[in-house]
């Protein structure tokens, strides 16, 4: 009989609905920021995503559909319109009346959330227009981002350090922000300030999944191929080689190899993806390898003993993981 084991994704990990089960199990208290809310409050908690450099911020929604965040608002990142801190938890009213159906983050930190009619909204850090406003002002509201997408209904979210990936019900990928190692698709090196269209070897194609590196994306599409763009510096494209890929591209070494989801995981090091082939089953790691300088510059498959592996997706996109150390 294999041994279920529970693997916790991260940034870009499937967004889902947690549950309030689900919470219990992952225990919110563990994180230090939660410690400033009380029992009533925690017990509300549906969703949870804990963010920023040192985990010192929190967004929330509650049984009652509202949205509630909390901690040091660092660049505005908190939506509340200033940059004060704030030790008790504050109802984002911007968002009155919208769900949350999925959400990210950045490294700034900005904030990418989508609701379930489809709507995209952004705030925080601004300096390479990762929130798509146009601008590289901070923002310190949700902003709603319509331009180019005002006629799609947005059904996932990713975002890398400074960019964000956005993915239409119709399978169309548009990304916006900074771009100094083409990790926007658009073909040249100049960040890009609205949504733009991601084309190129995607424009005839269905997606189905998208993810962010650090300074790199993903996408899967409706066949199982799976096309990457961006920084390569240390074989995270799994192209074969370490120059940087301002277009979409097919990765070749996963020829035959029906890929289903692709995922970044904040437990393996920044340079690196999982691509899980067969649910519960077989996992492609695309970047470096403990092995010779360099390591490895295409897929290889990811070694699990045996173990069947039980995706829980509760990343840190809407569920904050259990405490580590």
């Amino acid at each position: 009989m294999e041994e279920e084991l529970p693997l916790f994704c991260g940034e870009s990990g499937k967004p889902v609905q947690a549950t309030l089960s689900s919470l219990k199990m992952l225990d919110v208290g563990k994180w230090p920021i939660f410690s400033l809310c009380s029992e009533e409050e925690l017990q509300l908690i549906r969703q949870a995503c804990v963010f920023g450099s040192a985990g010192n911020e929190v967004l929330y929604t509650t049984v009652n559909d509202e949205i509630f965040v909390l901690g040091t608002n660092c660049c505005g990142c908190l939506g509340l319109g200033d940059v004060q801190s704030t030790i008790e938890p504050r109802r984002l009213d911007s968002l009155t009346g919208k769900k949350v159906a999925c959400l990210s983050y950045g490294s700034g930190p900005h904030v990418v959330l989508a609701t379930s009619e489809g709507e995209v909204f952004t705030w925080g850090h601004n300096a390479y227009s990762q929130l798509g406003n146009g601008t590289t002002n901070h923002g310190l509201v949700p902003c709603h981002i319509s331009t180019n997408l005002s006629n799609k209904r947005v059904i996932e979210v990713a975002c890398g350090s400074y960019h964000s990936l956005v993915l239409t019900s119709d399978g169309e990928v548009f990304a916006w922000g900074y771009n100094n190692s083409g990790q926007v698709g658009s073909g040249s090196t100049a960040n890009q300030p609205i949504p733009r269209r991601v084309t190129g070897c995607l424009q005839n194609k269905v997606v189905v999944n998208i993810a962010c590196g650090q300074m790199c994306s993903m996408a899967v599409v409706d066949t199982g191929e799976v096309y990457v763009w961006g920084y390569s510096g240390n074989g995270q494209l799994g192209l074969g080689g370490s120059g940087n890929q301002p277009t979409p591209c097919r990765v070749a070494a996963l020829q035959g190899i029906r890929v289903q989801r692709n995922y970044r995981d904040r437990s393996l090091p920044l340079y690196a993806h999982v691509c899980c082939q067969d649910p519960g089953r077989a996992r492609v790691h695309v970047g470096p390898v403990p092995g010779p300088v360099g390591g490895a510059a295409a897929p290889h498959a990811l070694l699990l003993h045996g173990r069947r592996v039980r995706l829980l997706r509760l990343s840190r996109r809407l569920v904050a993981p259990p405490h580590r150390g």
